[in-house]
C-alpha cells in the first residue's frame, strides 16, 4: 500500500515543517489542515524555503514546486478522507491527541496510517479510544523537521509490525532517517539521550563546577565534534570495551542521578527567566545574539544535511 496522500493535523511550527518536508517528494500530495486559515502557514513555509534558497541549498523552482503539492484548509472531513497518512502535530496534551484520533478515525480508510508527532507521550495511550489501534504508530520529528534528518517511528503496544514497515520505509523514500524504537517508553531514544545529558550538565552549573557557557563550549568543541560521524557506542567500541568497563567502573557513581526537575531549572521559571523568550535564562542574551543562535543553527543544518544527501 503505497503512501502518496499525506495530511498533517496542526500549522503550528511543527506542521508547517512537516508539510513542507512531506511535499518535497514529487509524488506526494500533501494538505495541512488549521483550525483556521487566517494562520496563514503558507507564509512560514515560504520563510523556511527562503532560508534554504539563500544558502544554495534550494532553487526558487524546486521551492515553487514545494508549496504548488501543499493544499491548506480548515475542513477536517476533506482533509482526512482520502489520507494514506496522517500525522498530527496538536498541543503535547493526552485528551487533545486522544481525543482528535478518536474524532479521525470514522473519516479515514481503514488503511490510513495515524501518527502521532508527540516527543514524549505514550504511544499506547495515545491510541486509547481508537477502535483499530494497530495502525496508530508514533513518527516524532526533531525541530526544524525539514533540516533534521532523524524520525523516531515509535511501537504502541498494539502497533503492528505492517505499519511499522510502512511508515518506516516512506520515511526513508523520502529522505530521511528514520530509527525504529520497539518499545514504548517516555522520551523514545534521543530525547532520553538528551535530557541525561541535560541532567548532567544542570549538576554541573549547580555544584559550580563550571558555569552554563562552558558547559556548552566542552561539549561543543568536544564529544558533540564527534556525534555528527562518530556514535557514542561505537566509539566505545571504537577505543575498547575493556577500557569502558574501567572507565565506567569508576565514574558512574559520581554522575547525578536525580529524579526530579533541576533545583536551577525550577528556580529560573520560577523567576521568569525562560531563555530566549526573556532574553535570560542559564545565560543573557541580547535580541542581536538570540538572532545570531537561530541564524547559526539553521545555516549549520542546511550545510550538513546537504553533505549527508
Amino acid at each position: 500500500m503505497e503512501i502518496k496522500n499525506v495530511t498533517i493535523l496542526g500549522s503550528g511550527l511543527m506542521g508547517s515543517g512537516l508539510a513542507q518536508v512531506f511535499a518535497m517528494d514529487e509524488d506526494a500530495k500533501v494538505i495541512l489542515r488549521s483550525r483556521s486559515l487566517k494562520a496563514e502557514p503558507q507564509k512560514e513555509i515560504r520563510a523556511n524555503l527562503e532560508i534554504m534558497i539563500t544558502r544554495g541549498a534550494m532553487t526558487e523552482e524546486k521551492a515553487q514546486g514545494i508549496l504548488s503539492r501543499i493544499t491548506f484548509t480548515d475542513n477536517m472531513e476533506m482533509a482526512c478522507k482520502d489520507a494514506d497518512l496522517i500525522v498530527e502535530c496538536v498541543p503535547e496534551v493526552m485528551d487533545i491527541k486522544q481525543d482528535l484520533f478518536r474524532d479521525i478515525e470514522p473519516l479515514c480508510k481503514p488503511t490510513c496510517i495515524l501518527a502521532t508527532n508527540t516527543s514524549v507521550m505514550s504511544i499506547t495511550e495515545i491510541a486509547s479510544k481508537c477502535k483499530d489501534k494497530t495502525r496508530v504508530v508514533g513518527a516524532h520529528f526533531w525541530n526544524p523537521p525539514y533540516l533534521i534528518p532523524l524520525v523516531e517511528v515509535v511501537k504502541g503496544d498494539e502497533t503492528t509490525d505492517e505499519t511499522m514497515a510502512r511508515t518506516y520505509d516512506y520515511l526513508k523514500k523520502i529522505g530521511k532517517k528514520p530509527v525504529k524504537c520497539m518499545k514504548d517508553v517516555p522520551g523514545f531514544i534521543a530525547n532520553r539521550l538528551q535530557h541525561a545529558i541535560w541532567r548532567e550538565a544542570l549538576s554541573i552549573v549547580e555544584n559550580g563546577i563550571a558555569d552554563a557557557a562552558t558547559v556548552d563550549e566542552a561539549l561543543r568543541f568536544g564529544p558533540g565534534l564527534r556525534w555528527p560521524v562518530l556514535g557514542i557506542l561505537e566509539n566505545a567500541d571504537m577505543i575498547g570495551l575493556d577500557l569502558s568497563l574501567n572507565i565506567q567502573r569508576y565514574i558512574v557513581k559520581y554522575l547525578e542521578d536525580s529524579h526530579e526537575p533541576s533545583a536551577l531549572l525550577q528556580s529560573l521559571v520560577e523567576k521568569g527567566d525562560l531563555g530566549f523568550k526573556t532574553g535570560k535564562g542559564y545565560q543573557d542574551w541580547t535580541p542581536e545574539q538570540i538572532s545570531a543562535s537561530n541564524k547559526r543553527l539553521r545555516e549549520y543544518l542546511i550545510d550538513v544535511t546537504r553533505e549527508l544527501n
